[in-house]
């Protein structure tokens, strides 16, 4: 027990600090927890140790990779990344942006009422994921603030995923844990009556209080540039006649250079290059667009041989007249994005996606120069010029998520019924027949790529692998919990701490000590530790065991508090241009809320 709460203790560390992704911190668990008893065991041979220390077996360690929770979750992002394919989320937003005008209350309710449902069918993080573009453009088109909009998307999938079982990974993995103590997992719709209760309380809750303390950090704009206010870091240098770099590339130019900048573009005549530019050769006459510093810029015309541009505004109409489509676009680091803890120099960025940065923005900071350094974290912002080939090259890349509608001619819209009907068949079958949810869900995964709604080959790209690294690596440290003793331990010690209060006071405690660690470190994390625990409380008080453990479901499927506590909260972190504390006055509210709408509704809807 004193090794597997030791082991806990770091990985709440490293949770919380992430100084490595959690899903590796998961999997450092699982291994740890297998390597005790054969470390130990030598340890003892030698006389080092009384005896061998026990804690979980190699196949019980490696149980969560085999996990229904597990496959469920993986065949989940499968059904999810179909019907984004067939770009029937994109339709619906165009419907929306005709229904609710520049109205700000009518967009937030149209937000609000769409994502609620949606995250209840399919994933949540894949809902705020493919619903963020177009939240951003339907805020920009209506003269909006869209930080108005994004924080309220993030909290709706939250509470919309308790709608079901498969609306969040940690339903599904709650569900999974559940049947050691129930002997059954959740029935599909089985809480759906309290999901819809929180989701009402969430979204009377968001549409009046909850908008009136939503910031609007980032000005309603149709120009990146402003947004990032990029007018002092951008401008038009022209290469004199006797410019030393006259003969060299592009490439050889900026790595001999000591000054911080970019090129974004190269104008010719009447001809505008963007990346790749490496290899084109300087000229006496190219005009080109640069990112620097307005200190750096005096310098670098003088050692350089260039000169200003008289009267030259660079803005977004400037950086996107090289092609008729869209250049330049805003992209968020995604969550087990390849990226994060690289800087774009070591990452090759401009190599490997011919794109330039010009901006990230964290949170409220927008960092505009020495960005070749500045090291990566998920949830950061990238304004980026790139050309129409490179911008549809990131938007299908799982490291990022695009901000703002792209125009894509390879939607599947005639495959809009048959995803939907996949996705209500998987539904349904696992409400209404004895076939278990993992294999309706599989099962319609399959039927995804058998009816062209997917190509074989993206089924592995739509996959969040670092999520279901996560789920296999978090499920030991349950078992580890429940087989050393450590849940009845912690259980005493929240019944003692309950100090002889009724049924439904303990509930509300449990809820809120899950709430908190939840927003600290994974939801997932904390449902895997918090469900033995709730589990032995309601024995040790008489109450209801699923009440207990549906109470915990809830209080890790909702973390508001923090933009660290759930993924979707990072997605909108950047474009939002949100504080830290923006999550704490917007959040505590609605967490203290569910706190007293869900004990209550458990108490009167399940009883204790």
């Amino acid at each position: 027990m004193l090794v597997v709460f030791t082991l806990i203790l770091v990985a709440l560390v490293l949770f919380a600090t992430e100084p490595v992704p959690i899903d590796i911190t998961a999997l450092g668990v699982a291994v740890t927890l297998m390597l005790v008893e054969p470390v130990t065991a030598g340890l003892a041979s030698a006389g080092l140790l009384g005896a061998p220390v026990a804690v979980i077996s190699p196949e019980q360690g490696l149980s969560g990779f085999a996990s229904r929770a597990t496959i469920t979750v993986l065949a989940m992002f499968v059904l999810s990344a179909g019907v984004q394919r067939t770009g029937v989320i994109q339709l619906l937003g165009q419907k929306i942006a005709a229904l609710t005008g520049d109205s700000e209350s009518r967009q937030l309710s149209a937000v609000v009422g769409l994502v609620t449902p949606i995250s209840g069918l399919i994933n949540n993080t894949a809902a705020v994921a493919i619903l963020l573009p177009m939240v951003t453009d339907l805020a920009h088109g209506g003269n909006n603030s869209p930080s108005k909009l994004l924080l309220p998307l993030s909290y709706a999938s939250m509470f919309g995923g308790t709608l079901t079982v498969v609306g969040t990974s940690t339903n599904i993995l709650a569900s999974e844990l559940a049947i050691v103590y129930l002997g059954r997992p959740f029935g599909m719709f089985e809480f759906t009556a309290l999901g819809a209760l929180v989701a009402l309380a969430g979204t009377a809750y968001l549409l009046t209080v909850g908008r009136l303390l939503t910031p609007a950090r980032i000005p309603p704009s149709t120009d990146l540039t402003e947004e990032f206010r990029m007018g002092e870091y951008l401008t038009e240098v022209q290469v004199r006649e006797d410019s030393p770099i006259v003969g060299d590339t592009v490439g050889e130019a900026l790595r001999e250079t000591e000054f911080d900048i970019d090129v974004v573009q190269l104008i010719r005549g009447d001809q505008t290059f963007l990346e790749p530019l490496g290899q084109k050769t300087i000229r006496a006459g190219d005009v080109f667009v640069v990112r620097t510093a307005r200190d750096t810029l005096v310098d670098l015309l003088d050692a350089e041989g260039l000169d200003l541009v008289p009267e030259a505004t660079v803005d977004a109409s400037e950086l996107e007249q090289a092609e008729p489509s869209r250049n330049l676009v805003e992209v968020v680091v995604a969550p087990g994005s390849f990226l994060v803890s690289k800087s774009l120099a070591s990452a090759n960025f401009r190599e490997r996606y011919d794109a330039t940065v010009l901006a990230v923005r964290r949170g409220r900071e927008t960092i505009r120069t020495r960005l070749d350094r500045l090291t990566l974290r998920v949830g950061d912002t990238l304004l980026v010029q790139a050309t129409t080939d490179s911008v549809d090259r990131l938007s299908n890349n799982r490291d990022f998520i695009l901000v703002g509608e792209v125009e894509r001619p390879d939607y599947r819209r005639e495959k809009v019924p048959v995803a939907i009907g996949l996705i209500l068949s998987v539904v349904v079958v696992a409400a209404v027949t004895p076939i278990p949810i993992v294999v309706a869900a599989l099962a319609g995964a399959l039927g995804m790529v058998f009816t062209g709604c997917l190509e074989p080959t993206e089924v592995y790209d739509d996959v969040q692998w670092d999520v279901i690294v996560l789920l296999a690596g978090v499920i030991p440290l349950g078992v580890a919990m429940q087989e050393t003793g450590g849940a009845d331990l912690l259980a005493q010690l929240v019944v003692l701490a309950a100090g002889g209060l009724p049924a439904l006071a303990v509930l509300a405690l449990l809820y809120l000590v899950t709430a908190v660690l939840t927003n600290i470190i994974s939801n997932n994390a904390a449902v895997v530790l918090m469900i033995p625990v709730a589990a032995q409380v309601a024995a040790d008080v008489n109450a209801s065991v699923f009440s207990f453990i549906l109470a915990v479901t809830f209080a890790a499927s909702t973390a508001f508090m923090t933009p660290v506590g759930y993924q979707t909260n990072l997605f909108v972190y950047g474009p939002g241009g949100y504080r830290f504390t923006d999550y704490l006055r917007v959040g505590t509210p609605l967490q203290l809320l569910f706190a007293v709408v869900t004990t209550l509704g458990i108490a009167g809807l399940y009883g204790l």
